[in-house]
């Protein structure tokens, strides 16, 4: 049964440059479908629903793309989907939306999830999301960490003690947080068996995170203290002020690496995924004999490895290995497959040349 004490906010104010063409400012990745049923964003809710009904979900996104999010969630009540007046890092993001539960419930206990991730084993990830929201009743801030599959060199890592068993719904505590580490760094994380990928996902009272923010950081905190309760008429107005004025910076750099009540659980194979580049969403679609994957009607000769997403339009391929190619109405990208995270340079070259049309 859902303890009505337990909320969840979803972020879902980024851009996902890094898959444009299909990813814009208004229509960014977590609104687009890629795989199953449903958006990201849509997939998300679902997931949670078990634990965190409708109408006890917030979502902190953009005004690009707030009216698309909230056509796409009919079920979450509209003024709970809230833009942010401007893009300041997941800090000032999980302190405003602490301030706005904390005014309408003092118990209230946050769970904090991306909008963009994929998991295909719902039922093991709400396994491990209900000792976290017990911890984080208790006064803990928790985290929830990903055994690691290989050695990853593009997440943050989080240290459990030794012998922590990935999968077991208890929360341990937090020995440390670690940067992205370089290749080397990443095989021993791996090795040691007592690390694991921070994934983004948060938990703790609305107030246990005002308190954090009023001890590690008062600027932002004190900013966002100034706020009128949620259900006051000069909120929204009071908060394009006050917002751009918040610090940039991260959740993990501001509280969690600096607080010492954190713990955190474990996740073993739930299937997680952050779809942080087109390599992801080619890596679990389903492949034909020759590694080749496609969302749409494609012929593959002599070609493997490759992925395409093309729309209505057929595409032949001869003799190429290891492409992404997706076209839109205005835009193609054609990229080698193994330098998908650097689609976002593309992006940065459109904000160079002025193409906001192709942003």
């Amino acid at each position: 049964m859902a303890n009505p004490k337990q909320y969840g906010l979803i972020l879902a104010g980024g851009r996902g440059t890094r898959f444009w063409p299909r990813s814009r400012r208004a229509k960014a990745k977590q609104v687009l479908e890629f795989f199953g049923e449903g958006t990201l964003i849509q997939q998300t809710v679902k997931r949670l629903e078990p634990v965190l009904p409708p109408e006890r979900i917030w979502v902190l996104t953009n005004d690009l793309l707030q009216a698309e999010i909230r056509r796409q969630l009919p079920r979450v009540p509209k003024n709970q989907i809230l833009a942010e007046p401007a893009a300041r890092n997941t800090a000032p993001a999980i302190g405003l939306a602490a301030h706005v539960l904390h005014s309408i419930d003092a118990d209230a206990v946050m769970g904090v999830f991306p909008a963009d991730h994929y998991i295909t084993k719902p039922a093991r990830f709400l396994r491990l999301v209900r000792p976290a929201f017990r911890a984080a009743a208790k006064g803990d801030l928790a985290i929830l960490g990903i055994e690691p599959r290989w050695p990853e060199t593009g997440y943050g890592y989080i240290e459990f003690p030794k012998g922590s068993e990935a999968g077991k719904p208890e929360a341990v505590p937090v020995v440390s947080f670690r940067e992205k580490p370089d290749r080397a760094t990443a095989e021993q994380f791996l090795a040691a068996g007592c690390f694991s990928w921070n994934a983004g996902m948060f938990f703790g009272r609305a107030g246990a995170f005002l308190d954090a923010m009023r001890a590690h950081l008062p600027k932002t905190a004190s900013l966002l203290a100034g706020l009128p309760a949620f259900q006051h008429k000069s909120f929204q107005a009071k908060l394009a002020q006050v917002f751009p004025l918040c610090e940039n910076i991260s959740i993990d750099f501001a509280i969690m690496e600096k607080a010492t009540n954190v713990v955190g659980v474990v996740a073993g194979d739930i299937g997680w995924n952050d779809v942080g580049s087109w390599n992801a969403v080619y890596e679990l679609q389903k492949r034909d004999a020759q590694g080749n994957a496609s969302r749409s009607t494609a012929i593959f000769e002599a070609s493997g490895g490759n992925y395409v997403d093309a729309g209505g339009k057929l595409v032949a391929l001869l003799g190429v290995q290891d492409l992404v190619i997706v076209d839109t109405p205005d835009a193609l990208l054609i990229a080698d497959r193994n330098r998908a995270q650097q689609v976002g340079d593309i992006v940065k070259l459109l904000e160079q040349r002025k193409r906001d049309d192709l942003l």
